[in-house]
């Protein structure tokens, strides 16, 4: 995926789930995170939302920002929100946590702006699975699992932003 820095010099990108409570912001926390450990919070902006209007206002669920506390990573910032015609515009990538919100997004976005979609895992591409599973409705082990999985995939994309900004530099 093609993706250089704005007009701002920034790279913005935008994680997305069903509701956003669970996968898409711990996904945007633990890329933050790594982003700021980085020295990079300048040049990388972040944000999550849901393909459903099911959590509007509310904190990642309590399993999620217990796990990723354990991992030294703070969520409890962070509020759900639903995905906007003004995202499509506004941010250099949306990664989905599946298949399912993927094709959600694909649908809603402007043909102009479909390139910038595509499934966060894509970012791990030594990972066999293709989707973040949705771990709602489990047990704490989920939640584990799903940071897992993103913390192989920030990695990916946090060097694929770098390539960009080494090229753009």
């Amino acid at each position: 995926m093609e993706m250089a820095l704005n007009q701002e010099g920034k790279i913005k990108v935008l994680f997305v789930c069903m509701g956003n409570i669970c996968r898409s912001p711990t996904a945007e926390g633990v890329f933050r995170n790594l982003v700021r450990t980085e020295g990079l919070d300048g040049v990388i902006e972040t944000d999550s939302a849901g393909t459903h209007s099911f959590h509007i206002g509310k904190k990642p669920d309590s399993r999620a920002r217990a796990a990723a506390l354990r991992r030294g990573i703070d969520i409890s910032d962070l509020r759900a929100r639903q995905v906007t015609s003004h995202d499509f515009d506004y941010f250099d990538r949306i990664l989905a946590m599946d298949e399912s919100n993927l094709a959600l997004l694909m649908g809603d976005c402007p043909s102009v702006h479909r390139e910038k979609i595509d499934l966060f895992l894509r970012c791990a591409p030594r990972l066999s699975e293709k989707e973040v599973p949705d771990p709602y409705f489990g047990g704490d082990d989920g939640f584990e699992y799903v940071l897992d999985l993103i913390e192989a995939a920030s990695r990916g994309l946090l060097e694929d932003v770098r390539r960009r900004i080494r090229s753009d530099a």
